[in-house]
């Protein structure tokens, strides 16, 4: 079976360490790929130009073994993605957001109300299923957002600080969502800056810093907070020795 997802060598450059600068990254059926760093590392981006929302300069995208900028749009149906802040329709109420979000995904006016229903369960918002999403919170906006992203049970998840603005009910809703995807076969894509709530769901732990990525971390690891912070310690010091030999 192909990967979920494959990145090689992508090239995104905004400056000499800004951006995504020579990425390869792989998120293979059934695994949960955590993706961590410093703010200003590269992360949306990488992800962004994963979903070809931008150009890579170089390098290649593939899902499922398809080019990213060849892909049909009926392919998109298997990618699930939540990027930035969560879209949602303000004057429809949750339930029709998501009856939206199934029907754009290809689910026929049949099987979308089951769909919209399981979402609605799997992120703990039937409460508020008749409410507009200009009343909801923004924590309850975020449970709205992943559950559109999650709507027709996507073969590939890629998801940017998903647990932003959750409370914890929030969060254990959404870990055991993503794992119960991926032991189904699916393939997550997972940026966070929260290591202890990633060691709890990732596979494989990816540490970017300045846009490259600079080693893994051990999610089974007693101080992984410390772990990461040697490695881009470690990365910032390789690179200063690197301009201090051109001078």
């Amino acid at each position: 079976m192909s990967d979920r997802l494959r990145i090689d060598d992508a090239v995104r450059a905004y400056g000499p360490a800004t951006g995504v600068l020579g990425v390869s990254l792989r998120v293979e059926p059934g695994l949960v790929h955590a993706l961590v760093g410093l703010n200003g590392a590269g992360k949306t981006t990488l992800m962004r130009a994963t979903l070809g929302m931008i150009r890579l300069d170089s390098g290649s995208v593939r899902i499922g073994g398809v080019p990213v900028g060849r892909m049909p749009a009926s392919a998109w149906a298997g990618v699930g993605h939540l990027i930035d802040s969560p879209f949602a329709y303000p004057e429809l109420s949750v339930r029709a957001n998501l009856e939206v979000a199934a029907r754009l995904r290809g689910l026929s006016a049949r099987a979308a109300p089951e769909a919209v229903d399981a979402a609605v369960d799997g992120m703990g918002i039937a409460r508020y299923e008749r409410t507009r999403a200009s009343r909801l919170s923004k924590g309850n906006r975020q449970r709205l957002g992943l559950a559109a992203a999650l709507v027709a049970d996507p073969d590939l998840m890629i998801l940017d600080e998903p647990t932003d603005a959750l409370d914890p009910a929030g969060v254990i809703a959404l870990r055991e969502t993503l794992r119960e995807r991926a032991d189904r076969g699916a393939g997550v894509l997972v940026s966070s800056h929260h290591l202890d709530e990633v060691a709890r769901i990732a596979d494989r732990i990816s540490v970017m810093n300045r846009g490259r990525i600079v080693g893994t971390l051990d999610r089974t690891g007693a101080e992984l907070e410390r772990s990461f912070f040697e490695l881009v310690l470690r990365d910032d010091e390789r690179r200063a020795e690197d301009v201090g030999g051109e001078s």
